[in-house]
This record gives structure tokens, sequence and C-alpha cells, in this order.
């Protein structure tokens, strides 16, 4: 460190059975004065220590420490801090694009007469492939193969250059296909919740808190074990393994206090249903919610994990539960080492982070209250995740949903929708409801079934959220044993599913004699990873698919996840329900919504009795019987002793050692991007703007999903042709999403969604603008391209609220490809707004009051902009008509601070960092 006593004076020495480390210390930096840090929120007191430890007076200031001290004063909400997290984890689907950009940054390295192997991740960074199986074998014990094959066969270039980047980087690390999902990988293995690494070059090492970002919004899981984490997206995580830091306005913190404990037949998924209701009704989009009170006792890490995973869909950024005695034994039990076990307990109560009971409570701004005893059985949905419904009321609100006679507006098509604060607020209702029952006839598995509106046809068991939680799944498992011991049946038209988040489920069931009666319901291995809950639910039986088209059947799906947008889960199924594992089984044999599982019969057993739902529940002593029995620490040790290592399909897969790779011109998957293309080793003088004309002129709240490439790729789009031009067959065309490793896909897909309003071609939907001078109207892409020829410059002008919605790489990325220099909008969404400039591209703001429509502008002017030469500044605009009148404005350059400057000054978070590596000699 610069200083040999840290940051205000703070560094410390702590003793642990792992060894000596140094950290730096909150109680001295209260000691000085700075503020009552022992009464702050355990959330803000590890983002505090992460600023201070982290002070080096250009990205991370002593200002920054100064800001969060003063963290409940009135004005601290409104600034801003750097964030730098401890490492970065990903998923494949949006990790791909990162690690395509190293690889360039290699060979661009190379370019400017660097040596590429320099080119490494500044943080640790794991990515985990679990979004590419799909469940198109299932109700079979062929399905586990079948699925993983189609997987392979699917993604092997993917897969082939991830393999590659595991073996050429440094500190990145892959764990393979069919090995788990994500989060649930993150909690039983990845995460430290301490770490302790060197810091500066110096021999002795610090203990930290384990922090970080991913690139998935489910990545606050990790709350569940004191671990602050959030999900980000992909420019901003390349920008924190790059090290460079995360800026964010200060948190408001919200204190959930829980008291008493579950009830009888009350599941974890339940109370996180009815968190979320609560805490959706009440507002905390951009917040810090932390859990405390006497209720936590009662709750296990993985029923505290399965309320952080839901965050995103009650809209904070992180559902945060502190270090205490339940964190220990869990981190003992998940095989994690007992000196790791000794530094987090005594690195934590050193700091002030763990929680005691009789500790006074911290200060926050807002405090809610829950009364665990209050949760009763629940499900969501048809739509929203924060739509509850009691399990009493589930039939009811069925029948009301689907008799509305307007549902709310569909989300805008996306891989990932947005999050929760772009939702839409009306109640759930389902559209083209149906005037009376409407229902056919169909042969399935040899027998003929009736199939009615309200039937569920998918019915899984899927998502981190609840497998993470072996009582769920032993309920599942125990509910299961009843059932089949009964003679129920499933209906043969529900396809079935079973996708744990790790291999240690599996084990578990298995040791517990369960596996085979889930089976026996159908709820076979499909595979390890996202499937249903992201919309890899795979076809329908074609009989099934064919009866829904034919009688316009509303149909359902009940699944064990987290998101159940409209149209997310499955083109043909139009209501979506969360659920526990248990009543996710239990739905299956109902076979339909139509079923009130609290006074109906879920079924008849071999005497054509009534069954009902009370008769196959299993009691807490049952779960807890069957746990203590069948999960042990041995399991965790033994499956995360190889989690690096993959299947035989993985192994097989052999990629050159290159430390640069080897681009195939061919491939359609993974194309090195242009973002370097002629890069000098310094940057050019930033010049004013001249000649741009307006590719997209647009309203209010144009969200990143109308900007960015998502779902599927249609046959007509320049994107599918670009395809079909090579060689690519339409059934093969795979999503956007799969293929965000080639950008001549991506950036034909910019601003090419089909609700996309350009005010340049009035009337029209979708991705289309028109060419000037020419009149012509094109789709975008082949619009940009023509002014690219002609070397024009091109700007988009927005309204209020541009870029809200999820944090979309690609809708910055396609944006600069395009050829997009600048955007001028009354007003932005924060991350899109730094993401712009993270790739260049110069955002500019009216000027309070002003809009294009109070100035008069058309969209058909040419335009010239002065050059931004330093934060915040007023720039002066010319916009000039086709009959040669002139209008003269101000806009203000919203670069805000001197990193940004420097960022947009090089053309980038990617070429300012290359530039530093290239001028600074390797040590």
């Amino acid at each position: 460190m610069s200083q040999s006593h840290g940051p205000f004076g703070t560094r410390s020495t702590l003793k642990t059975a792992k060894g000596r480390f140094d950290f730096f210390s909150l109680e001295k930096l209260e000691a000085r004065g700075l503020g009552k840090i022992s009464r702050m929120p355990i959330s803000i007191k590890i983002l505090l220590e992460c600023v201070l430890r982290q002070v080096n007076g250009f990205d991370v200031k002593e200002e920054d420490v100064l800001s969060l001290c003063a963290w409940s004063s009135p004005d601290s909400k409104s600034r801003e801090f750097a964030f730098k997290p401890a490492r970065v984890i990903m998923q494949d689907f949006t990790g791909v694009p990162a690690i395509v950009d190293l690889a360039a940054m290699r060979d661009a390295m190379a370019a400017l007469g660097g040596d590429p192997r320099r080119i490494n991740p500044v943080i640790p960074v794991d990515l985990v492939i679990d979004h590419s199986v799909q469940v198109d074998f299932y109700a079979s014990s062929r399905a586990l193969a079948g699925n993983a094959s189609l997987e392979f066969q699917r993604n092997r270039e993917r897969y082939e250059f991830l393999r590659w980047g595991a073996g050429a980087f440094a500190d990145f690390r892959v764990v393979p296909p069919a090995t788990g999902i994500v989060h649930q990988v993150n909690l039983e293995y990845l995460a430290t919740v301490i770490q302790d690494r060197q810091i500066g070059g110096e021999k002795i090492r610090f203990a930290f808190p384990d922090t970080l970002v991913g690139t998935d919004s489910h990545t606050p899981m990790i709350n569940g074990i004191g671990v602050l984490g959030w999900g980000v997206g992909g420019i901003e995580a390349e920008a924190a393994l790059l090290g460079q830091p995360l800026y964010m306005l200060i948190p408001e913190v919200v204190g959930m206090r829980l008291s008493g404990s579950l009830r009888e037949g009350v599941t974890a998924t339940d109370l996180v249903l009815t968190v979320t209701q609560s805490l959706r009704k009440f507002g905390v989009v951009d917040k810090i919610v932390e859990f405390f009170g006497p209720g936590l006792a009662s709750l296990s890490v993985a029923d505290r994990a399965t309320i952080s995973n839901m965050s995103p869909e009650y809209g904070a950024t992180a559902g945060f539960f502190p270090v205490d005695e339940k964190t220990l034994e869990y981190l003992r039990f998940t095989g994690r080492s007992a000196d790791l076990v000794d530094l987090v307990e005594r690195y934590c109560r050193e700091q002030g982070l763990f929680r005691n009971a009789d500790a006074p409570q911290p200060e926050y701004s807002a405090v809610l209250e829950l009364d665990l005893t209050s949760v009763e059985s629940s499900l969501a949905g048809p739509k929203r995740p924060q739509d509850r419904i009691p399990l009493s009321r589930a039939k009811g609100s069925w029948r009301l949903a689907t008799a509305a006679p307007n549902g709310p507006a569909p989300n805008p098509p996306s891989a990932m929708p947005n999050p929760p604060s772009a939702m839409p607020n009306p109640p759930s209702a389902m559209p083209n409801p149906p005037s009376a029952m409407r229902e056919v006839e169909v042969k399935v598995a040899g027998s003929r079934e009736t199939l009615r509106d309200g039937a569920v046809v998918i019915a899984a068991i899927t998502s981190c959220t609840n497998t993470s939680n072996p009582a769920v799944m032993i309920a599942a498992g125990l509910l299961a044993r009843k059932a089949v011991h009964l003679g129920l049946r499933v209906p043969g038209y529900v396809k079935t599913s079973f996708a744990p988040g790790s291999k240690v489920v599996t084990q578990y069931l298995d040791r517990a004699g369960l596996s085979p009666y889930l089976e026996a319901l159908g709820f076979h291995l499909v595979g390890y990873g996202c499937t249903t809950c992201i919309g890899n639910s795979g076809p329908l039986q074609p009989v099934i698919s064919a009866a829904i088209r034919e009688r316009d059947l509303t149909v359902v799906s009940v699944l064990s996840g987290n998101r159940n947008f409209e149209g997310r889960i499955h083109p043909e199924v139009k209501a979506n329900y969360l659920a526990s594992p248990p009543l996710v089984v239990a739905y299956a044999l109902a076979g339909s919504m139509e079923v009130d599982l609290t006074t109906e019969p879920i079924g008849r057993d071999r005497s054509e009795n009534p069954v009902y739902l009370k008769d196959v529940w299993p009691t807490l002593a049952e779960i807890d019987s069957a746990l203590q029995e069948n999960l042990t620490p041995e399991m965790f040790r033994t499956v995360y002793s190889s989690v690096f290592t993959g299947n035989e399909a993985w192994q097989e897969v052999r990629t050159p050692e290159d430390r640069r790779y080897r681009w195939d011109g061919e491939s359609t998957y993974i194309r090195q991007p242009t973002f370097f293309e002629g890069i000098s080793s310094q940057p050019p003088a930033v010049p004013r703007m001249s000649g741009a004309r307006i590719l997209a002129f647009l309203g209010d709240s144009v969200t990143t999903d109308h900007i960015s490439p998502a779902g599927n790729i249609p046959e007509k789009s320049p994107a599918g042709r670009w395809l079909m031009e090579h060689g690519v067959k339409k059934d093969d065309f795979n999503t956007y999403g799969s293929r965000r490793g080639n950008h001549e896909v991506m950036i034909r897909g910019t601003f090419a969604n089909i609700r996309i309003r350009n005010k340049l071609v009035p009337g029209v939907e979708g991705g289309y603008t028109r060419h000037l001078p020419s009149g012509e109207q094109l789709a975008i892409y082949d619009a940009a391209q023509k002014y690219a020829a002609d070397k024009v410059p091109l700007l988009v002008i927005a309204g209020k609220e541009y870029g809200s919605g999820s944090s979309r790489d690609w809708a910055a990325k396609g944006t600069i490809l395009l050829g997009v220099r600048a955007v001028i909008a009354e007003s932005y969404e924060r991350i899109h707004r730094s993401n712009l400039v993270g790739m260049g591209v110069l955002p500019l703001q009216f000027r309070k009051g002003e809009s294009a429509e109070s100035l008069g502008l058309t969209g058909e002017e040419i335009y010239e902009i002065e050059a931004a030469e330093k934060p915040g500044q007023m720039l002066g605009v010319v916009a000039r008509d086709p009959s040669g009148k002139q209008k003269s404005f101000s806009v203000l350059a919203r670069i805000d601070t001197a990193v940004e400057l420097e960022y947009y000054r090089n053309g980038g978070i990617l070429p300012t960092v290359l530039r530093g590596f290239a001028k600074t000699p390797a040590q």
C-alpha cells in the first residue's frame, strides 16, 4: 500500500487459524470521528470497507470514504462512489461476449507491440455454463444424456471457445456444462465470505469481504450467506474484471425485521413470494434490503438464499443477510475448510459484520416487519412474480384472471425481462379470455386425455431459487412417494421435468430413496442447469401443441422458478405460476388450475377413493428426519472436488493452447469484434462532430429491450439474412442470446425490436428508419451501412428515461458499431448512460424544460456538435434543416467524472485499459 498505516490510519492485523492477515479497521475509522459506523447497516459497512481498502487518489478517493461515512445524511443519497468488487461471476450467455472482447484485446495488444499475455482479468472471474441446456427429452431415464448430447451439438463452437479461454487467461475459470446453475454453485462452493489476497505488490496477505458482481440478474442469491453482490450488464462486468471501478449512487437500506417462524405446511418458497409481494408494494427499487430480527434464527441459510435470489423480483439491488452462527454452520456443512470458517468468524466479529441477537438495531433508511407465522401456502402468477395468490384462492384467482376483459401489456420480448421497476403495474390478467371452458380430446402415451383451458401442460422442478434448498426438494420427493404408494399418476399431457442446480441434490435424493418416486411421476433428471425458468422448456408434444392452437386453449405452466413473465416460459403457454417444488408435483398430479388443492382431490387412489393434498403433504418432522439422515458434508466435498473437470463430452472438446485465439472466419457464433480496428498507442484528439444525421428519432421510455437484440431471430431480418448467407438454416438460427459472441449478428439486431417506434417513419413499428437525404425507408442496420459508406456520423434523439430496464451490454455495443457517435435525450437511465460512455458514445442531455419537440426538431436536420473536453460541459449544437434554416441550442455532456472523460477520449473502457497496459512495463 502507498501508506504504511493505510488510509486514515486504519491498517490493522488479525490473527486466525489460517495465519496472520492485515485488514482495514472500521473501528479505527469510527475512532477518527468520521461517523457512527458501528450503527450502520452491515451491507453499508461492507461497501465502506471496500472503498477504504482501495483508495488510490484517482478512481477511488478519500472523498468516497467520507461520503459513505455520512451514509445517513439527507444529501448522501445523491452522491456516487467508486465500487471495485473482489470478483466477477458469469453465466455462459452473458459471459461469452466478455471473453470474446478479452481475446480481441490480446490481438490489439500485439498490434500495439505489446505482450498479449498481459491481457488477463485483474480480479478472479468464474464462468458457469448453465444457460444452454434445453428440455427436449423428458420423463425418461435417457433424458439427461439426450439433452446433454443436443446441448453440445448446438453449442460446440461456444464451448470450444470457452475451453480455450479457461486455459489462456489467468484468474479465469470455467465450470463445464451439466454441472450446475451459477448461483447454486456460487453458494455451495465458489463463495468464501471473506477473502485473503496480496494487495498492491505487498508480501503480506490482506483479509477483506468477498464481494462480487455477476452477469445474471439473480446474482444477489449469494447475499444469503453474507456476501454482498448483485447483477450487472456485460460492459460493467468487463470494466470490473479489468480493474475499473463501477460508479453507483450510495444506496438506501431498508431493514426488514423478521419474527416468529414458519408454520407446518409452509415452505421457504411461500415465504419468498410473500416477501416479494410486500417489498414490491413498499418500493425498494435501487435499494438494499437487509434482513434482521429474531426470526432469522429460524431460517436456514438455504431459506435465506431463496429470499435473496428473488431480489430482482422485489426490485432491490440486493436482499442481504448478515453472517451469523447459521452461516458458519452452512460453510462447515458444505465442505469449506475449518481455517476458512475461523477466518470468517474472526474477521466478521472484529469488523462488526457479525449478526448478534443482542446487538442494537442498525439505523436503516426505513423498517418493515414480517411475522413468519403469518405466511401461508402460496403461488404467484399468472404473469408476474410479485402477484402472490394464497393457495386457497388459486382456483378463484385463475378464473378471475381468465375472465378479465383486458390484461396488462406484455413485457417487451427479451432474454432477460426488465427489472421489476419497469414491469407493468395493473394486476395480472390473461389476454383473450375464453367466454366458456374450451376442451379437446387428445391421444397421448397410448391413452385418451381431455385437454381443457387451465390444463397444466408444463410442471417443472427447476431453478436455483428452490433446488438450492434441500428442505423443499426433500418435500417434493416425500410427496411423490406418498402419491405413488396411493397409485396416483400424472396426466399424459403434462410435460414434467427435474433440473436441479447442483449434483448434490440428486445425491441426497438418491440416498433417501426418493428419486424413483419422482421418476414414477415423470420427474426424471433432464439436466443440471437453467431450463424452464429461462424459457428453455423445449417443445411440447406435437399433438398437444396442435390441440392448443386448434382450440386457442389457455394452458398453464407451474414451475419452481423466479420469473413467469408472459411468453417467457413457452410461446404456447399463456399462464405461468411460480410454486414450491412439492406444489409443482401436486399440480402435475391435479393436471389443472381448475382444481382447488385445498378442498378438492388431486387424484384418485387405486380404489377410486379421492386423494387430497393433505393426504400426501409431508410434515416438517418427516422432512427434517430425511434431511438429517441423507444430507452430508461429504456429498458437497465429493461433488465439488471435480467441479472444473466436466463430463466426457467436455473432456473431448479440443482447443489449441495458443495464448491468442485462432478466429474462424466461417464461424457464426464467435467472431473477432471490430472495437479495436486501427487502434493507435495514443488516443486521437476528440473531434467536433460535423455533418451528423439522425439514425433514430425516438420517444419516451425507450428501454434497453427496444435497443438490444434479444429473443428469436426473424428469417427476413438483417440478422436472419446474414445467417442464411453464411449457410445457417432457419431451424438452426438459435437466439440472439446464443450468438452474443458474434457482432455481425448482434449489430444487425440492434434497434430491431418489433415494438420500437422511430418518428422518422411515422406509423411504422419495428427497426426501420428513413435514410436521408434519399428518403428511402430501410432497416436501421441497412441505413447505417449506407451512412457509413458515405462517412456520415450518426446520432440518436430520444425523450425521457432513455435506456431504462435491464442493463444490456449490446444496447451500447450495438449503438457504437452502427456508427452512432452521440445520443441526445431528455434523461437517461443511470446504468445505460454509463454503458454508452463505456463504449465511447457521447450521452448528451437537453437542458431542463427543452426537448426535441420544444426545439422544433424533425430528425431531418444535419447536426454540428462541439467537442466534449471536460466533465459536465455545456456543448453548442447547430441543426440545419433541408431548407438551410439553422437552429442553435445547448446540451449537457453527461460525462460526469474525470474517469469517464478518460474513457470517452480513448473510445471506451476497453481501449482505455488496453492503452494503459501497453504503456505500463510488465511487472
